[in-house]
C-alpha cells in the first residue's frame, strides 16, 4: 500500500516504521510545513497529529476518496460532524482511542467484568492511567474509553470525571485509594461518575488499570506499554483492513470491526 502519514512525531515515526517492516511504502507525510496537503494517489492515510488538526485532516481524505485511519484523540465531542461526512460523501474511516491488539482485548475484559459487578454495590471503581509527560490529552482517550464502556455496562455508573491530582507534597500512596462507591440504583439517587485518575510522568508509553474495591478484597486489571510498538502495529494492520481491494468498505468503523465484534 501507498500511506500519506498525518503527523510525523513520535507515534508517526513508530508507525512508518512499522508499515515499512510490512512492506508498504509511505508516499506522503503531512506536519505543520505542508498542513492541509490531500493523499492524492494514496491508497489509505493513518492520521496521529494534534486533535486541533484531526477534524480537517479527515476532511481532506475523506473528499479525496482516500480511507482514513485516526489514531488522533482529544475531539471527538466532534464524532457526529465527522459521521455526517462520511455518510454523505461515501468514505471510509476507522477511529479509535487505542490501536495495540492487547488494548483493545482488555477493552473487552473491560466490558465483561464491568457488567459481572451490575448490581453488586459493595464493589466501586476507579480507572488510573499513566502516560509520558509529551501527551497533551488527560485523561487518555483509552482511559474514557474504559470509562464510557464501564458506563453503557454497569448501572450504578454515568459518565466520568478526572479525579484532582494529588498535592505534590504528599506521600505516595503504597496502593491507589479506592473511589467513591456507586449509588444503589435501588435508594432512588443518581448513579455515581467513573473516576479517572492521570499522571504525566517521564518517558511511561502508557498504562492503564481498572480496579473494583469493596470491604473485603480488590480486583485489579491492568494493560501496560513497554513502548509504541504496538501502538502503531495495530494501527497498521488497521489501515491493511480498511484499504483491503477485495472488500469496498464505506462507513465509520473502529478496532472491534477489524478484530471482529465478540
Amino acid at each position: 500500500m501507498k500511506i500519506a502519514l498525518y503527523g510525523t512525531g513520535r507515534m508517526g515515526r513508530a508507525i512508518e516504521e512499522a508499515a515499512l517492516r510490512r512492506g508498504h511504502a509511505i508516499a506522503l507525510k503531512v506536519g505543520s510545513a505542508n498542513a492541509g496537503t490531500p493523499p492524492t494517489g494514496c491508497d489509505v492515510a493513518i492520521e496521529f497529529s494534534r486533535p486541533a488538526h484531526a477534524v480537517d485532516n479527515i476532511r481532506l481524505c475523506v473528499e479525496a476518496g482516500v480511507p482514513a485511519v485516526v489514531g488522533t484523540t482529544g475531539w471527538n465531542d466532534r464524532l457526529p460532524e465527522v459521521r455526517e461526512l462520511v455518510n454523505a460523501q461515501g468514505g471510509a474511516v476507522l477511529w479509535a482511542s487505542n490501536f495495540s491488539i492487547g488494548v483493545n482485548l482488555f477493552f473487552r475484559i473491560n466490558r465483561l467484568l464491568a457488567g459481572l459487578m451490575d448490581g453488586r454495590d459493595d464493589y466501586r471503581v476507579r480507572l488510573d492511567e499513566v502516560h509520558h509527560v509529551h501527551k497533551l490529552d488527560a485523561p487518555s482517550g483509552t482511559a474514557i474509553t474504559l470509562a464510557r464502556d464501564i458506563d453503557l455496562q454497569h448501572a450504578g455508573y454515568t459518565g466520568w470525571s478526572l479525579a484532582p491530582a494529588p498535592a505534590p507534597s504528599a506521600a505516595p500512596a503504597t496502593a491507589p485509594a479506592p473511589a467513591s462507591p456507586a449509588v444503589a440504583i435501588g435508594e432512588g439517587m443518581a448513579p455515581a461518575t467513573v473516576p479517572i485518575h492521570s499522571e504525566r510522568t517521564g518517558e511511561v508509553p502508557g498504562k492503564h488499570s481498572v480496579q473494583w474495591t469493596s470491604a473485603d478484597d480488590r480486583i485489579i486489571i491492568t494493560h501496560e506499554a513497554f513502548g509504541r510498538g504496538g501502538f502503531a502495529t495495530g494501527a497498521v494492520l488497521a489501515a491493511e483492513w480498511l484499504a483491503d481491494p477485495v472488500h469496498a468498505r464505506r462507513g465509520l468503523f473502529t478496532m472491534d470491526d477489524v478484530l471482529g465484534r465478540p
